[in-house]
């Protein structure tokens, strides 16, 4: 912990900043407010709730999913509108207040939660999901949570976005980091399909300003619309709300500007114990796990209908696992699948079966151990509430990503083996979860969103939770030595090579940016960005000047 205490020191020097998308109202400071009519004239809302210290509310309105993060702040802010977003912001520009914005309460790190910060702007009530004519699109506010959105889209026009998994991360930073999900091999990501975002920015005056950006190519505002296809929450402005509309989709019906998801899916869940593998079949199962994937990178086959992730947890948990969902509308999906188990477990003699055992943040699924037909919609609650570990309001935890362009090299295994496998550690939540990209995800070109990872076949997620902090040192000394020893040929860090291709950046990860832990000569912004990170500070230089919106690993102002 010495070593955030001195990130939150380097801090203490920048003035003014916010996370993610949202906004609030800082209500007492005796200054002048903005005319902010023409940001939300439609919208007449009541007045804007505000959490000080003396309120009940107070402790659960300063903290977020992690509970190693929790903050101090003077008051705690809901906003309703970009109205009152716009006159929070120039109010907390004119008084100097360090500001930071929650969406959805998922930030792996501290940078909404802290001592540092003044003002919490909390964009729970904006969660509205309408339809918008004058843009033909489907608007989403910032504040959204993911199964809520899921929900409207399907039963009011049966669509929906190919986003996240988790139904209670809010769609300000999910969507504005590059979220991905179960329909991402069939859909791409969700930025594949954002339109148009509303941004509360900060001008070089110190005016707080609301700007519109679409992808229309003669848009003045189009590099504020890609930067947020990919470059993260927080850097820019404030996210107000998104506009969602698929390339190419005509007409004005909005069941046909967004995918349809298929009317039903399979679903597969399956298990190895540990006590029943050897190093070999692991190894096997990984390998051919990530295999199939580099095999089937490029779009255009049936494969695209085919999602899955790898749980490799530390064998105190009992288990391995691998959960699969296919669109069960496509011709022979039950073969397609067949086919997909058959390739992970080719030369691998210890049977798979029922899923008794939770994987990382997923609970168990014993009735899915032959593919269960379920509609689309079932499926998704279902995937995104079964979930217990990641919804426990008592955890504490700790993330790591990497991106993959080839099945897991033999060291890389071999690290994992050795990790998973350690008698001198014990969690039952400790796990690498692989999940699948590719597919129409990798559609695009590297530089057609600020989301630079088309090249990359899967992902993989080193999660581990406690709740006693006893537990901190050990829990954070095992991923850390994990993340490390996988990658220690290339200084710690998943460098973009023809391996690996750099981290997540919705998994922010602090050690990326500390040289006790990332001894390569690849920056942190280069692992999130890659080449896309030029361009991201001049949108800085251009939305955000001043550095309003900031974070320990935001983009940061061109030196030149």
């Amino acid at each position: 912990m010495a070593r955030d205490t001195e990130g939150i020191g380097r801090r203490k020097f920048l003035a003014g900043g916010a996370v993610a998308g949202g906004a609030a109202l800082l209500t007492g400071t005796g200054l002048a407010l903005p005319d902010a009519a023409a940001a939300d004239t439609a919208t007449t809302a009541e007045p804007i709730s505000t959490v000080t210290p003396d309120d009940k509310r107070y402790p659960d309105m300063v903290r977020g999913y992690n509970q190693r993060w929790v903050g101090s702040p003077e008051r705690v802010c809901l906003a309703d509108t970009t109205a009152q977003v716009q006159s929070v912001v120039q109010s907390a520009v004119n008084a100097g207040k360090r500001l930071t914005v929650r969406s959805g309460g998922h930030c792996h790190e501290d940078w909404v939660y802290n001592s540092d910060v003044d003002v919490i702007l909390d964009m729970s009530k904006m969660d509205q999901v309408s339809y918008d004519a004058a843009k033909n699109a489907v608007c989403v506010e910032a504040g959204s949570q993911l199964l809520n959105v899921y929900e409207r889209l399907y039963r009011s026009w049966g669509v929906t976005i190919p986003a996240g998994i988790c139904f209670q991360v809010g769609v300000g930073g999910h969507v504005s980091g590059g979220g991905w999900g179960l329909l991402c091999r069939q859909f791409g990501l969700v930025i594949d399909h954002v339109y148009a975002v509303e941004v509360v920015c900060v001008t070089a005056g110190g005016t707080a300003k609301v700007i519109q950006a679409t992808r229309e190519p003669n848009d003045p505002h189009r590099d504020l619309w890609w930067a947020h296809t990919g470059g993260g929450g927080g850097n820019f402005g404030v996210i107000t709300r998104f506009w969602f509309r698929s390339p190419g989709a005509v007409g004005t019906d909005p069941a046909e500007l967004l995918p349809q998801p298929p009317a039903e899916v399979l679903l597969l869940a399956v298990q190895w114990p540990w006590a029943s593998l050897t190093k070999d079949q692991f190894s096997r199962i990984v390998t051919n796990w990530g295999a199939w994937h580099a095999d089937n990178l490029a779009p255009g086959s049936v494969n695209d209908h085919l999602f899955s992730a790898l749980w490799l947890n530390h064998k105190s948990s009992g288990y391995i696992g691998l959960v699969a969902q296919m669109d069960a509308t496509v011709p022979d999906a039950e073969k397609v699948l067949d086919d997909f188990v058959a390739y992970v477990t080719d030369g691998v003699d210890v049977a798979h079966e029922a899923m008794t055992a939770h994987m990382g943040e997923m609970a168990a699924l014993p009735d899915l151990a032959a593919p269960r037909r379920m509609p689309w919609f079932q499926a998704a609650r279902y995937a995104s509430t079964t979930n217990p570990t990641l919804n426990d309001p008592s955890l504490k935890s700790d993330n790591k990503s990497a991106y993959y362009r080839t099945a897991l090299p033999a060291e890389h295994v071999d690290a994992f083996y050795a990790q998973l496998t350690r008698d001198d550690f014990s969690n039952t939540t400790a796990n690498v979860q692989l999940s699948s990209l590719g597919g129409r995800v990798n559609a695009l070109a590297a530089d057609a969103t600020a989301w630079p990872h088309r090249g990359a076949a899967y992902k993989a997620a080193w999660s581990i939770w406690w709740t006693d902090p006893a537990d901190e040192a050990a829990s954070l000394g095992w991923i850390r030595e994990f993340y490390r020893s996988v990658y220690s040929a290339t200084g710690g860090v998943p460098v973009p090579d023809a391996v690996t291709d750099g981290a997540y950046v919705n998994y922010c990860d602090i050690d990326l940016s500390d040289p006790v832990y990332n001894t390569s000569d690849v920056p942190w912004s280069a692992l999130y960005y890659k080449d896309n990170y030029a361009k991201l500070q001049r949108v800085k230089k251009t939305y955000d000047p001043r550095n309003v919106f900031h974070h320990p690993q935001g983009v940061e102002l061109p030196t030149s």
